[in-house]
């Protein structure tokens, strides 16, 4: 009696477990549906409707992926591994999505079947490995005569056929140049600026979205020395209770004298545009009017960033203004011209001495159109940044079928049962170019083993052309893709996997509430 009591417990902990998973499953994979009809050039839209009925229509991953509204916590991981690709490349959160619920997918399959969880696993980190090397060894470098055409190719496809789109993007990137672009903390996507009523252009300097706060002052000045205050241009407060009292109301008009002595000093040094992150008292707007100087407010830090990198002014804060006019002029920067463009409405920042700078402006006629195209071109500059980085491979979904080949081919050498988390890799790997196929109208069981076909004979690049269904070679159709964006791609759904695959039980955490409510409750 106890025995059978013993073994109905562990098979219910058995069916507890695996409930958990296919639970998990499930919720990735509807997180996952909703945006793999997006991939490859036949993707479709994804209409997101919010309580008040505002609508988005888009067939950007990572602006879904940030909209979608998800209440199951293995959704919530996939999304957030999806903004981690995206934060880091810029691009590729459709495939890391697609590919993280192929994973789980398929290991939930070999789990429900007997395999044990930590084989399933350590076959993923092996079929990983050989994936990225095999990702690794297809990538070709951007450089060479070629350099223009390749990076327009990249940007085609990851601007989704605006030609307009990519030729900025491309543009912007030769005037950055290489050494820029390698930098670890620079983003070129950082660079778009999107606006209803623009065209499209590409500017040597920086655009601020802020008027200047006075409309007396000059809406353009030339050869200009530039000031950033990280703080704001003000004298020292005196406390409401201090100012009441004869020393307090002293030392305020000293403060006040003080500051005009300051600002006189600012005049004095020529200066012409003035930046700030805070306010901007109005004894100093009505000084800096006078003085013919343009200056703007509330600036965020990545605007003060911006500045001071393309003029290489040093930012002070407003004890600062203190300096004698020697050390303060070391801290100015300088540019050719400073203007505000009225019918935008935004200030541009022209010709600094320090770094050199571009901003993508892309035009668009509605605010809906404005959203999606700052989001493609976004894209582009991310992709061409990236292919810049670690070269380019066959698009198309051709890399990674490539790498579910010779992920095949090391399944064979592996012995014991993470055999099948192998095959979970492989499987997985040949999904984007299935889901590609599938939204172009296309069988994509019979396309994909013709594609594999070919890739054994003729090449890693092989894969279906979208309009006519038949097998291309992908490189030299022109379909691009960075290889970076796909390796941080299936590493990451790799990490997001394993988390899901492992996890043994859903418990419902008690809130600090009732915790509260408890530790109330024993006190009494």
């Amino acid at each position: 009696m106890a025995e059978n009591v013993k073994q109905t417990s562990i098979g219910s902990d058995i069916d507890e477990r695996l409930a958990a998973l296919l639970s998990n499953a499930a919720a990735v994979k509807a997180v996952a549906s909703a945006v793999e009809g997006t991939l490859g050039p036949k993707g479709l839209n994804c209409m997101l409707v919010d309580r008040f009925g505002d609508v988005i229509i888009t067939n950007d991953g990572s602006a879904i992926l940030n909209r979608i509204d998800v209440s199951h916590p293995a959704s919530r991981m996939l999304i957030n591994a999806a903004k981690a690709q995206d934060e880091e490349v810029g691009d590729g959160t459709t495939t890391t999505a697609v590919l993280a619920s192929a994973l789980i997918a398929e290991g939930a399959n070999h789990i429900s079947r007997g395999v044990p969880v930590t084989k399933v696993i350590e076959g993923i980190g092996l079929g990983v490995t050989e994936a990225v090397k095999s990702i690794r060894a297809q990538a070709k470098a951007v450089e060479g005569k070629n350099l223009d055409d390749l990076l327009k190719k990249v940007a085609l496809v990851s601007a989704r056929g605006h030609e307009d789109i990519a030729e900025l993007v491309v543009q912007a990137a030769k005037m950055v140049g290489r050494e820029k672009l390698l930098e670890r903390g620079f983003k070129l996507a950082d660079a778009v600026v999107a606006q209803e009523g623009a065209d499209n252009e590409l500017l040597t300097g920086l655009i601020i979205d802020k008027e200047r706060i006075s409309r007396q002052m000059p809406d353009r000045v030339e050869d200009v020395r530039v000031l950033v205050v990280d703080d704001a241009i003000e004298p020292e407060k005196i406390e409401d209770d201090a100012l009441a009292t004869e020393s307090g109301f002293a030392r305020y008009m000293a403060y006040q004298s003080e500051f005009r002595e300051n600002l006189k000093k600012i005049v004095e040094l020529g200066v012409r545009f003035a930046a700030a992150s805070k306010a901007i008292d109005d004894v100093a707007e009505e000084i800096f009017t006078d003085a013919g100087i343009i200056a703007v407010r509330r600036l965020s830090s990545k605007d003060i960033a911006r500045i001071v990198e393309h003029t290489g002014a040093k930012p002070i804060k407003r004890t600062g203004l203190k300096k004698d006019c020697a050390d303060l002029e070391k801290c100015l920067g300088y540019c050719a011209v400073v203007f505000e463009d009225e019918r935008l409405k935004h200030i541009r920042i022209e010709g600094g001495k320090g770094c050199a700078t571009a901003t993508i402006l892309v035009g668009a006629s509605t605010q809906e159109v404005k959203e999606e195209r700052e989001r493609i071109a976004r894209d582009a500059a991310s992709s061409v940044q990236a292919a810049y980085i670690d070269g380019v491979v066959a698009g198309g979904g051709a890399a990674e079928l490539s790498a579910s080949i010779c992920v095949q081919k090391l399944r064979q050498g592996v012995r014991g049962m993470a055999a099948y988390g192998v095959d979970c890799v492989a499987e997985a790997l040949k999904r984007p170019m299935m889901q590609i196929v599938a939204n172009a109208g296309f069988n994509p069981l019979e396309k994909i083993e013709d594609a594999a076909a070919l890739q054994s004979r003729n090449g890693n690049a092989i894969g279906i052309d979208c309009d006519t269904g038949e097998p291309v070679d992908m490189i030299s159709a022109g379909i691009l893709d960075p290889a970076k964006v796909k390796i941080h791609a299936i590493q990451t759904a790799a990490e997001v996997a394993e988390a899901i695959l492992r996890i043994n039980v859903i418990i419902r955490r008690r809130t600090d509430d009732s915790k509260s409510a408890d530790i109330h409750q024993s006190e009494k």
